[in-house]
């Protein structure tokens, strides 16, 4: 039955695949055009130049462009760059880490003795892990280092009586709310308002506004959605498999009444102070994947040490936890795929230019709220929020001058454009791998959070309203 199920939606990979297709045909169809480019010194990047597009040959991508795209989406070997190769070996570290980890038994044990002493006030996690994900989100953008999160979450809310969706969501909507609502966030808020060419201070109430009011509304959503999973498993989104879930996430779970050894509760020390390091390096010393990568490996070896688990232990246990987590490393090359072929074939700037030229003309509302829905189409086709913002807000601010609307309107529009596309784009690693870490297809990630997607429009595009309006 289960399999009946899951067999009605394509999987990642294929959704991934098609989308990768569509637009190699797009290359067909949409004209090639670039922009020129000039080096801006604030960003240390090259923008786009405004009233400077123009047509460009044809760069046509065919079948063999397209089964190339997955292998350039991890390692493009013409631009000489990292693309998503990084990301894809933190998380396969991140699986090595987590089943050395298991091998010892201290999370399992750690879990039961927790909601031993939890019972009855679980629920009250979601917001503070909810609040602690908003403020990674808002100050430095927490993203793909939340996929490290997601093995640690979920097994708690499952073991709690909620559901994998329950976890997924706390991680993705949590950081999602605080990049959404970005305030002094250097890879959206910063860099857009550079390039927008005013401070990235202007139009923090409005900001801050949308951060508080809409991390309220998602942590007010999920808990009533986790609450309504444990009165009844069968609401679950994911009711089918959570009996498979709880086999997976729950592996050898202790009983209630177990004990932790000294040399497991050594191993949890360890094990916490792992994930607060990575965040202190992450957002005070400028790490990124290959040095959080490391912190993880050194730390795997580590516990591998005061477990005892042997040098075959440790082998065995470090590749099978990376097994588990290979198919969501295959995902976010894919993934990063889509975009490689809209670069290659010259659409990226001609889908800019023709959203730039669709919004003058308007009143100072309409404009932003036009704005808003153009940042929300420019979001799919490039989800990195910094390449976004180096790539739109040079042509998109200045049109502002021209409609009675500040600047810093055009950063909140693009910037929640960005964190509410990112909560479901097919074309992020986060979201991709965070759903395919969480055994959570994308369909029903879907029904789960569209009538949240909403509720935040409804917020973001008032918000933006009242501004344009003051």
């Amino acid at each position: 039955m289960v399999n009946a199920i899951q067999s009605k939606f394509p999987t990642a990979y294929t959704i991934l695949f098609g989308l990768i297709v569509f637009m190699a045909a797009l290359t067909w169809i949409v004209p090639a055009g670039q922009f020129d480019r000039v080096q801006n010194e604030a960003l240390g990047k090259d923008v786009p130049v405004p009233g400077t597009y123009q047509l460009v040959d044809a760069n046509h991508q065919g079948i063999s462009d397209i089964l190339m795209a997955p292998i350039q989406g991890f390692y493009d070997p013409d631009s000489g760059m990292a693309n998503a190769i990084d990301v894809a070996l933190f998380v396969l570290v991140i699986g090595g880490f987590l089943g050395v980890v298991n091998s010892t038994g201290a999370i399992n044990t750690g879990i039961a003795r927790a909601m031993t002493r939890m019972k009855g006030k679980e629920i009250w996690m979601i917001p503070i892990m909810m609040a602690l994900f908003a403020a990674g989100g808002t100050t430095y953008g927490m993203a793909e280092e939340t996929l490290a999160f997601y093995i640690l979450i979920i097994p708690i809310m499952i073991a709690a009586g909620y559901d994998s969706v329950t976890g997924v969501a706390i991680i993705m909507l949590g950081a999602g709310i605080g990049v959404l609502g970005s305030t002094i966030n250097p890879f959206a808020t910063t860099i857009a308002s550079n390039a927008a060419g005013i401070p990235f201070t202007e139009g923090m109430t409005l900001r801050l506004v949308i951060l508080v009011v809409g991390w309220l509304i998602c942590t007010a959503y999920v808990m009533w959605y986790a609450h309504r999973v444990r009165k009844d498993p069968s609401k679950s989104i994911v009711a089918a498999q959570n009996e498979s879930n709880k086999e997976f996430f729950l592996k050898q779970v202790a009983a209630d009444d177990a004990r932790l050894t000294k040399s497991q509760s050594v191993i949890l020390v360890v094990f916490s102070l792992t994930f607060a390091v990575m965040v202190w390096g992450v957002s005070s010393q400028g790490w990124w994947m290959g040095k959080m990568a490391s912190l993880f490996l050194g730390s795997a070896l580590v516990i591998g040490v005061i477990g005892r688990v042997g040098e075959k232990g440790f082998s065995d246990a470090f590749v099978e936890g990376a097994r588990d987590l290979l198919g969501v490393a295959l995902i976010i090359g894919i993934a990063r795929g889509i975009v490689v072929v809209m670069d290659a074939g010259h659409i990226t700037d001609t889908i800019l230019n023709w959203s730039a030229e669709s919004v003058k003309g308007y009143s100072a509302v309409v404009f932003i709220n036009v704005m808003y829905g153009i940042e929300v189409l420019l979001s799919f086709f490039v989800p990195s929020t910094s390449g976004l913002a180096v790539l739109s807000m040079p042509i998109m601010a200045p049109l502002a001058d021209f409609s009675g609307v500040g600047r810093e309107l055009v950063v909140t529009a693009y910037q929640s454009a960005c964190g509410i596309v990112n909560l479901i784009t097919p074309t992020s690693a986060v979201v991709v791998g965070g759903l395919a870490i969480g055994r959570v297809s994308y369909d029903k990630w879907i029904r789960f959070v569209w009538p949240l997607l909403i509720i935040l429009s409804i917020l973001i595009m008032a918000a933006l309203s009242l501004g344009a309006m003051a």
